[in-house]
Order: structure tokens, then C-alpha cells, then sequence
């Protein structure tokens, strides 16, 4: 029987391509990896970004509505990344001019985590799972 095997891409809507381009990439150090062009008119349509383990991030080209995230709101809340250090990670991102809306710390799950947004605003939680953490302990109940 077929099962999900883990997420293939995240997809974003950028305002400003080149800006979402040079944050995904030279910020936080995913991969341009080839574009697709609109079926309908061969107009540029999605860049994707290769992030790591066959996973990809899609930016689509002309957003022009703001999404602003709310805490009250119903739906999307943020993406998570894994991170295998988070204060190196960190300390590269800062010296590509990345800021931190929140800087390393461990959360009450016991994991590091630090959050920056993209130029979007979309939240972006990069995250260290340590040995001990609920997440830790799930991922090698279920893989046995």
C-alpha cells in the first residue's frame, strides 16, 4: 500500500522576485536549481529552489496582495526548516544581512529555534531538533 513519504515543496507567491530570489538563496543558502515558464503565454512563472533531501521551495512570480500574518488567523502559520546547528546557521544567515525577528533559543520542546521572515513576511522558523525533544522521540518510535 502507498503511504506519504514527506513534504515535496513549499510554495510562496513573491512580490519581488529578485528580492525573494537573493533572500532563498544568498541569505539562506538554497539552491537555484531551474524555472518554469507559464504554459499559456512563456512568461516566467516559478523558480524552484532546492533546499536540501529532495525538497524544494517554489516561488511563483507576481503576488500583489499582502498576506500579513496574525495570530488570530485561521490557516497558514509559518514554515519550519532543519537546521543541523542552529548558531552557525544563524551566524551565517546574520552575515549575509539576514535579521532575526527572534534569536536562538530552546523552546519548551527542548529544541533550538530561531525566526526570521522573508521579504514577503512569510514566518521562517529555523529549528535544531535535540535528543531531547517529544519531535526526537516520535521520529524514532515511528521509524522502527
Amino acid at each position: 500500500m502507498g503511504k506519504i513519504t514527506g513534504f515535496a515543496h513549499i510554495a510562496i507567491t513573491a512580490k519581488d522576485m529578485d528580492k525573494s530570489l537573493d533572500f532563498y538563496t544568498r541569505v539562506l543558502g538554497f539552491k537555484k536549481s531551474f524555472e518554469i515558464k507559464n504554459p499559456k503565454t512563456g512568461a516566467p512563472w516559478i523558480n524552484y529552489l532546492y533546499i536540501g533531501n529532495g525538497q524544494f521551495a517554489e516561488l511563483f512570480y507576481n503576488g500583489a496582495t499582502d498576506n500579513p500574518w496574525k495570530e488570530e488567523l485561521r490557516g497558514f502559520n509559518h514554515v519550519s526548516l532543519l537546521v543541523d546547528d542552529i548558531h552557525s546557521v544563524a551566524e551565517r544567515i546574520k552575515k549575509e544581512g539576514g535579521v532575526f525577528t527572534s534569536e536562538p533559543v530552546q523552546g519548551c520542546d527542548n529544541n533550538w529555534q530561531a525566526w526570521i521572515t522573508d521579504p514577503d513576511g512569510i514566518r521562517i522558523e529555523l529549528m535544531q531538533i535535540v535528543e531531547d525533544s517529544p519531535q526526537y522521540r516520535a521520529v524514532q518510535q515511528n521509524e522502527r
